[in-house]
C-alpha cells in the first residue's frame, strides 16, 4: 500500500512512521557532540588567558538565551523539525524554508573539516607509520568519504544503532578533554604554569584584530539545537531535552574552561597552534610525565569524538530536507520513511552524498580546492543566521497561549523576552565580527565583499529553490493529494 502525504489546511505534512528511540543520556551525549571541539579550546588558549572570560562572555550571552529558547520552544512545538517548525510557525512558510536551508548548507563544510581532524589525529596515533600519510591528499579524502558513508548508511538502518555512533564519539571528546585537564593539574603541581594569569592577563579587549575570534568562540556554544530536528525520535521531548540541556550545558562550559585553562598551564599562547594545538599541549604534558603511550590514547580518543561530531550533525541535519520534503517545499522523495528501519533515509542519503562531496573537493586538486574554499566562505555568515529566526520566534511565542503540557522559562513572558533579545543581540553581534578580515589578509574590502556576495548567494539559492517548491507544491496540492512511498 501507498501512504499520501495528506497536508491540513496550512498546507503543511506531518511526519509518520518514525520510532522514539532517543532517550536522555542519547540526546546529552548528542548536544556535547555537536558542540564540543577540542579545536576551538585549542584556539581560545592560542589567544591568551583572556579567552577564558570570553568563554564566559559567550556562555552567557549566548549558550544561556539559545539553551533557554530551545527548551521552551520545543516543549511548545515538539514536531520533527525544531528549527524550521519554530521560524515557520511564527513567521511563515517562506522562514521556515529559509532557516532550515542556511542551517543544513552552512554545516556542509562541517563534515570535511572535522573529520580532516580525525584524520591527522589518526596519523598521530599511527606514529611513525603515519608521517608518510601526513602529505597525502588522497588519504584525507579517502578517510573523510569512506566515513561518511558509513555514517550515512547506520543512520539509514536507524538511530537505534545510529545514536551509537554519537554517544561513542562524544565519550571520545570530553574523555580526551578530561586527560588534558587532569595531565595539565599534575605536571602545574610538579613543574609549575607556563602562562601568568593575571587580571591584566585575563581582560579581554575587543578589536577589529580579534573580531573573528570573539565571533569564533561565541559561534563554538551552537549545537544545542540539533535535538530538536529529531523531536518525534525522542522519548518524552517536553521532559528528556530540559534534562539533557541542563546536562550538556554544564559539562560543555566546564570542558572549554578548564581545557582552555590547561593548555595555558602547559604553554604560553604564543606557543599554541590554533589547527593542532590541543595535541601538541597533550603530547608536551605526556612527555613531562614520562607517559607517552596516553598520547597515543588521547589522539585515538580524538579520532572517535570526529567521527562522532559528524554522526551527530548527519543524523540531526538530515531531518530538515526531510520535514521540508513533507511540507512539499523540496520534492515529496524526501518526506520517505523506509518501511523497515523508520527512518527518513532519502533526506539522509541525500545530505550524505552532498557532505562526501564537499569531503572530496577538499582534496581534490588546485582548482576544485579553490572550489571548496567559496564554500567555506559562504558559510561564515549563514552559521549564525538561523539563530536570528529562532529567537525571534523565542520573542513570538510569548504572545501565543501555552497550555500546562508546555514548559515555560523561569519568569515566563518577561523573562523570555529578555531571554530572546539578548540572543538575538548576541548573534547579530557576531555576524558582524564574523565579517571583519583577517589581519593578514592583505586585500581586507575584497575580503569583505567577497563574504558578503556568497553568502547573499548562498541564501538567494535558498529562495530560488523555496519559489520553484512553491510553484510545484502548489500544482500537487490541486491534485487533492501527494503520493510517497513512504
Amino acid at each position: 500500500m501507498v501512504p499520501l502525504i495528506v497536508p491540513d489546511a496550512a498546507g503543511h505534512g506531518h511526519a509518520q512512521g518514525l520510532k522514539r528511540t532517543l532517550r536522555l543520556r542519547d540526546v546529552a551525549l548528542l548536544y556535547i557532540a555537536t558542540t564540543l571541539s577540542v579545536r576551538w579550546v585549542a584556539t581560545a588558549a592560542a589567544a591568551g588567558p583572556s579567552a577564558l572570560v570570553v568563554w564566559i562572555f559567550a556562555l552567557v550571552g549566548f549558550f544561556v538565551p539559545l539553551a533557554m529558547s530551545v527548551m521552551e520552544l520545543s516543549s511548545r512545538y515538539p514536531q520533527e523539525g525544531g528549527l524550521y517548525i519554530w521560524a515557520r510557525e511564527a513567521f511563515g512558510d517562506f522562514a521556515g524554508f529559509l532557516s532550515a536551508w542556511t542551517y543544513w548548507m552552512s554545516n556542509l563544510p562541517y563534515f570535511a573539516a572535522i573529520l580532516y581532524f580525525g584524520a591527522g589525529a589518526a596519523l598521530f596515533a599511527a606514529g611513525e607509520r603515519g608521517h608518510r600519510l601526513a602529505g597525502s591528499p588522497w588519504y584525507f579524502m579517502t578517510f573523510a568519504v569512506t566515513w561518511l558513508a558509513v555514517i550515512t548508511a547506520v543512520n539509514v538502518v536507524g538511530l537505534n544503532a545510529g545514536k551509537w555512533l554519537n554517544n561513542v564519539g562524544s565519550t571520545g571528546m570530553w574523555l580526551s578533554m578530561l586527560v588534558l585537564v587532569a595531565l595539565a593539574a599534575v605536571a602545574a603541581e610538579r613543574f609549575g604554569v607556563a602562562t601568568r594569569f593575571s587580571w591584566g592577563a585575563m581582560t579581554p579587549h575587543l578589536s577589529a584584530r580579534n573580531a573573528i575570534f570573539w565571533a569564533t568562540i561565541f559561534g563554538a556554544f551552537s549545537g544545542c539545537e540539533t535535538g530538536s530536528f529529531m523531536g518525534e525520535e525522542i522519548e518524552e521531548p517536553r521532559k528528556t531535552i530540559p534534562r539533557a540541556l541542563v546536562v550538556s550545558g554544564v559539562a560543555l562550559a566546564l570542558a572549554y574552561v578548564l581545557g582552555t585553562a590547561a593548555l595555558l598551564v602547559t604553554l604560553p599562547a604564543g606557543q599554541i597552534s590554533g589547527v593542532d594545538g590541543f595535541m601538541q599541549g597533550t603530547a608536551v604534558l605526556c612527555g613531562r610525565l614520562g607517559l607517552p603511550w596516553l598520547g597515543v590514547v588521547v589522539a585515538g580518543l580524538l579520532v572517535l569524538g570526529a567521527i562522532g561530531g559528524a554522526a551527530a550533525y548527519l543524523s540531526s541535519t538530515s531531518r530538515l530536507p526531510f520535514v521540508a520534503g513533507i511540507d512539499l517545499y523540496l520534492p515529496p522523495v524526501f518526506a520517505r520513511v523506509h518501511p523497515r528501519f523508520h527512518t527518513p533515509w532519502v533526506a539522509i542519503v541525500v545530505y550524505g552524498l552532498a557532505g562526501m562531496l564537499m569531503a572530496a573537493l577538499g582534496q581534490a586538486g588546485t582548482s576544485v580546492r579553490g572550489a571548496y574554499d567559496v564554500m567555506v566562505s559562504m558559510t561564515i555568515i549563514t552559521t549564525f543566521l538561523p539563530f536570528l529566526a529562532l529567537f525571534a520566534a523565542m520573542a513570538w511565542a510569548q504572545s501565543q497561549p501555552a497550555g500546562p503540557e508546555v514548559m515555560r522559562v523561569p519568569g515566563k513572558r518577561p523573562v523570555a523576552i529578555a531571554v530572546a533579545m539578548m540572543g538575538f543581540v548576541t548573534t547579530a553581534a557576531a555576524i558582524v565580527l564574523s565579517v571583519f578580515p583577517a589581519e593578514e589578509e592583505p586585500h581586507k574590502a575584497l575580503a569583505v565583499a567577497k563574504v558578503l556576495v556568497l553568502t547573499a548567494a548562498l541564501v538567494g539559492a535558498g529562495v530560488v529553490v523555496f519559489a520553484i517548491g512553491r510553484r510545484k507544491k502548489k500544482k500537487l496540492l490541486e491534485l487533492g493529494a501527494v503520493v510517497s512511498d513512504r
